[in-house]
């Protein structure tokens, strides 16, 4: 039986979510800004149209956002992550199989649906996630994944295929590739893109009828495989249950320069306990942490930048004991005199926890905090983030990045639930 791939996309997905629960910007221009409410990341289709481009420095446009009124967002990301898996919830309730492949994308196995009905499947999904989430979103099915995407691009960008558009191979899915820029194709970077331009392969069609073993020669395996996923040949399944991360960072720029230690700390201990619910979520252990500081390269002003990695003696997720070790690399990377606008820690050789193998002369009991973590982790996701913390990650927050146009957590936090009174006449 020949597969069938669905990638279902959310349509400008921040945006939509602040659409969510204010449904008067329907219709108009709106961008989400990037950390420190620096660059656009998000952009609707109407600021898109004003030709605001993304990743632009705000502060470049602010005439274009005052003569259009354009709304702005800080990036909410209790928001976001809360919509998203809804939204994944949702479509696991559809199909057999998926795969999510991002906060906003996931892979769909729609094999053993009748061709002549993967159409209507497809808009059935659609009307179901916008229904039940609020979120607009396009679908594209193919027989593999790379053609998936770029059914997913044609459905999102032509409005006659409605969201929804089934490239099954043949000629007019062909004429399709044709439009496409060989730029565009899922896995296509910029060593790709220069190869493929030397060789007059400009548009995903030529790249289907190229040469496989030539590609192969100059681009390897995977460049091979991009030319037989394009002929409907499958090289990459659904992967329902993905690799853990073997490295995880945790890192903000500052709201405000930091000169004082103690700031640092605080806001360096956050992110150490950040990293540290991440491991235990995904049950995971950390063998090395790197912490690393710097002041802004773009200020006037003295400059430094440092990291330390410390290699621990038994891998860990436990939040005290990578504190206890950021510490004291923190301590030996700090310098009086200089303005700090980031930190941040990296944890490295990321292991399973079932599979390490325990120290002889480790002294602590490490299933007594193991419990004692699991009794915070279980409080803090039913009352809220961070409700129960060390004490060195401390309660002033400074340093805290800006967002000053951040729209209230809806889904997340009980004093932000939407309230709507039906008695009540205007």
């Amino acid at each position: 039986m020949s597969k069938v791939f669905a990638l279902v996309d959310c349509n400008n997905f921040y945006a939509s979510c602040e659409r969510i629960f204010a449904p008067a910007l329907e219709g108009k221009p709106v961008i989400v800004l990037s950390n420190n409410d620096g660059c656009i990341i998000a952009r609707s289709e109407e600021a898109k149209l004003l030709g605001i481009k993304m990743g632009e420095p705000v502060f470049k446009i602010p005439e274009i956002i005052e003569k259009n009124n354009v709304h702005v967002f800080s990036t909410n990301y209790a928001l976001y992550g809360d919509i998203s898996q809804r939204v994944m919830n949702a479509l696991a309730g559809l199909v057999q199989d998926m795969e999510i492949y991002s906060i906003d994308e996931a892979f769909l196995d729609l094999t053993g649906i009748p061709q002549n009905e993967l159409i209507d499947f497809g808009r059935k999904i659609k009307e179901t996630i916008e229904q039940w989430t609020g979120i607009p979103v396009s679908i594209g099915i193919a027989p593999t994944k790379t053609l998936a995407k770029i059914a997913n691009h044609i459905a999102k960008t032509e409005v006659c295929k409605q969201g929804v558009l089934f490239l099954n191979g043949d000629q007019k899915s062909d004429q399709y590739l044709r439009k496409v820029s060989v730029r565009e194709i899922w896995g296509v970077g910029e060593k790709y893109a220069q190869f493929f331009q030397k060789s007059k392969i400009f548009t995903a069609y030529e790249l289907k009828q190229a040469d496989e073993n030539r590609i192969k020669e100059h681009l390897g395996v995977m460049g091979q495989r991009l030319v037989l996923e394009l002929r409907g040949i499958v090289c990459y399944s659904l992967e329902s249950n993905p690799d853990t991360k073997k490295e995880i960072c945790t890192s903000r720029s500052f709201g405000q320069p930091i000169t004082a230690y103690e700031e640092l700390e605080q806001a360096t201990m956050n992110y150490v306990s950040k990293v540290a619910q991440k491991l235990r979520k995904q049950r995971s252990l950390a063998k090395s942490i790197l912490i690393f500081i710097m002041t802004n390269k773009f200020a006037d002003g003295p400059q430094y930048v440092n990291y330390k990695i410390i290699q621990l003696p038994v891998p860990t997720n436990q939040t005290a004991e990578l504190i206890h070790y950021a510490v004291i690399a923190l301590k030996k990377l700090y310098k009086k005199g200089f303005a700090y606008k980031k930190s941040g820690i990296i944890v490295s050789d990321v292991v399973p926890a079932k599979e390490t193998q325990t120290n002889l002369w480790d002294k602590v009991n490490r299933e007594k905090n193991k419990q004692l973590l699991e009794v915070i982790d279980n409080i803090n996701s039913k009352a809220g983030i961070e409700q129960v913390k060390f004490a060195i990650q401390g309660t002033e927050k400074n340093w805290h990045m800006r967002q000053h146009h951040l729209s209230p957590h809806y889904t997340t936090k009980w004093s932000d639930i939407l309230i709507v009174d039906v008695d009540k006449h205007v």
